[in-house]
């Protein structure tokens, strides 16, 4: 089964539910395909001055996803955001144009800040933004998740942190369960 991971570098939440993806789909017999989802396109002018930077920077690296995608390196995209998401959210490193660039050093993408600094592949970023809002929005952010011959897809699931095996294995099962009814809308609680 192909599982389509729409997400932005930049949220913390979202690198969480990435980890719990990847560690499901080995049991799930899952294929994991990565896609843009960008804070800076969903939130335009509403970031604040503070975050900016970080947002930039991850639009920026979403650049890179897309290109990947087009070549279908699915691997290196895993890579390199595994790179990102283990110096930023795990470490406490700034997103920044820096990282982003020694990410993909990381991953060994051979000429990758060309690709970074090339605005012609955010029409790319751009259209995966809205294939996500498609397929869960409106009203959603980052990350969507969608499952091969689903309807649509989903927000999330939003966890603060890695289930245990036989926790994160049910969450998937539940969420494939009602990624495929057609009239699902929502499951939330306060965090």
């Amino acid at each position: 089964m192909e599982a389509t991971f729409f997400f932005d570098p930049a949220c913390p939440f979202t690198w969480t539910t990435s980890r719990w993806l990847v560690s499901v789909a080995p049991s799930r017999d899952l294929t994991i395909r990565w896609r843009a989802m960008s804070l800076l396109v969903l939130n335009g002018d509403n970031i604040p001055d503070r975050h900016r930077p970080r947002v930039t920077a991850s639009f920026r690296a979403l650049r890179l996803v897309e290109a990947l995608r087009a070549d279908q390196r699915d691997d290196t995209i895993a890579a390199f955001y595994a790179a990102i998401g283990t110096r930023v959210h795990d470490d406490g490193a700034t997103l920044d144009d820096t990282l982003v660039e020694q990410a993909a050093e990381a991953a060994g993408v051979d000429g990758a800040k060309t690709i970074l600094d090339d605005a012609s592949w955010e029409t790319a970023v751009r259209e995966s933004h809205e294939l996500a809002l498609k397929l869960a929005g409106p009203g959603i952010g980052s990350p969507v998740l969608h499952l091969d011959g689903a309807p649509r897809g989903l927000h999330g699931p939003i966890i603060g942190d890695v289930p245990p095996e036989n926790d994160s294995l049910a969450l998937f099962d539940s969420v494939s369960t009602l990624m495929r009814i057609e009239t699902f809308s929502e499951v939330k609680r306060g965090r």
